[in-house]
């Protein structure tokens, strides 16, 4: 029985993962469960998976939690579980301490990064599908795993892809990582084009359901230069030997490449649950997870370039990444500013890729060792240099270049 802590667990990662545990019974048990602010559905899944502890961390107060966890166990006719609460900005880190196996990070954004080094440190290993944890805080996660010989085990589709296809060879034989890319909503679209592109057309995905920052990072390719980032560090990896292909069927989720001209490729549906269940089960699969491609019909996959003039936002975070230290984090925090900027209609579409390259310019790397402070304070500066950037670009008459 391996004892499971979700974070993030009333969105969309945390409730399939909470899916894949409900049809394992056998192999899972919950201990603790975060959200942020949908207390209602989180007491909810507290009961109903018999966790010990629940974080809220836009909770007023722990009174707040535990009426809301009561009133849960009383509609269900059970006892309360419950027995520790946390809340406020410290609540994830809270529960990631606790004892257990795995600790699955589906936070979203940099605000994961204290809870992903609270379970390291603890020597938990994290299931990472918040993967601005990693790509922001670099050697310091690492240094955290390493010290205390805790795992990170991908959940991102794509990167558990490549988990799986390195299985197929050792490291030195391998040639290259594909990384794969669904193009998103504006696939084929010229710069000139995405200009006049609405908030409410980026969060049309034709393949994943995802939340608002998600999506538009997928649509303007920050999601898959992060993956780049996250991909060189998991698996060392130069970025010179990791590519990205637009492949919009989102059936081959990653591949790679060895020396010898074998590719090996993993090839699944769309569905988040089989990368949880692989993260879960440590490498083993678990059974009836999700429904298998038919291959005795009819089906065509196409693989294209990335249009990098048009997207600019992947080379930024490879340019991000070769730099190292603080500038992935500045990268990170200047698009989510960005991205609530695009959706207040402050600035357009390419605007979110040029105000990423403003913040990269502007960005002094760190001096000294790395440290999740210097991270935290980076991202807090990357922060207000998007803000003033919108601004200035509102009081020009518009980002428009």
């Amino acid at each position: 029985m391996l004892h499971i802590s979700v974070l993030g667990s009333t969105g969309s990662v945390g409730t399939q993962t909470l899916d894949v545990v409900s049809s394992h019974p056998d192999r899972f048990q919950i201990v603790g469960l975060v959200c942020h602010t949908n207390i209602a559905d989180a007491a909810e899944q507290a009961v109903r998976f018999r966790a010990r502890a629940l974080g809220a961390v836009g909770a007023s107060s722990p009174d707040e939690v535990e009426r809301a966890v009561a009133s849960a166990a009383a509609a269900a006719g059970v006892e309360n579980p419950v027995e520790q609460v946390f809340v406020g900005p410290r609540a994830a880190d809270e529960v990631a301490r606790l004892e257990a196996d795995t600790v699955l990070n589906a936070i979203t954004g940099a605000a994961g990064l204290t809870a992903t080094l609270a379970a390291l440190e603890s020597g938990t290993d994290v299931a990472l599908a918040n993967k601005e944890s990693l790509i922001i805080g670099g050697d310091v996660v690492m240094e955290a795993a390493a010290g205390t010989g805790a795992r990170l085990l991908p959940v991102d589709s794509e990167h558990s892809a490549v988990w799986q296809a390195l299985r197929s060879g050792r490291r030195e034989e391998v040639s290259r990582l594909v990384i794969t890319a669904s193009g998103g909503p504006f696939r084929g679209m010229t710069q000139s084009d995405l200009e006049a592109v609405t908030p409410a057309q980026a969060l049309k995905h034709p393949t994943w359901d995802m939340g608002k920052v998600i999506t538009t990072n997928s649509a303007t390719l920050v999601n898959k230069g992060l993956e780049v980032i996250e991909a060189h560090l998991l698996f060392d990896i130069p970025y010179d030997q990791i590519s990205v292909v637009v492949h919009p069927q989102s059936q081959v989720h990653s591949m790679v490449e060895y020396v010898d001209g074998s590719t090996i490729a993993q090839v699944s549906p769309p569905d988040m649950k089989l990368p949880i269940a692989y993260a879960l089960g440590y490498e083993e699969r678990l059974s009836n997870i999700t429904t298998p491609n038919r291959w005795d019909e009819p089906t065509q996959w196409t693989f294209e370039p990335v249009d990098h003039e048009a997207f600019p936002a992947l080379r930024l975070a490879v340019r991000a990444g070769r730099l190292g230290g603080t500038a992935p984090a500045v990268y990170n925090a200047a698009n989510e500013v960005l991205v609530d900027a695009f959706h207040a209609g402050q600035i357009s579409f390419p605007g979110i890729s040029r105000g990423i390259s403003a913040a990269l310019d502007a960005h002094a790397p760190q001096d000294g060792k790395l440290t999740a402070e210097l991270v935290l304070a980076a991202d807090r500066e990357a922060r207000e240099f998007a803000k003033r950037w919108v601004a200035e670009q509102a009081s020009g008459g518009g980002d428009r270049a």
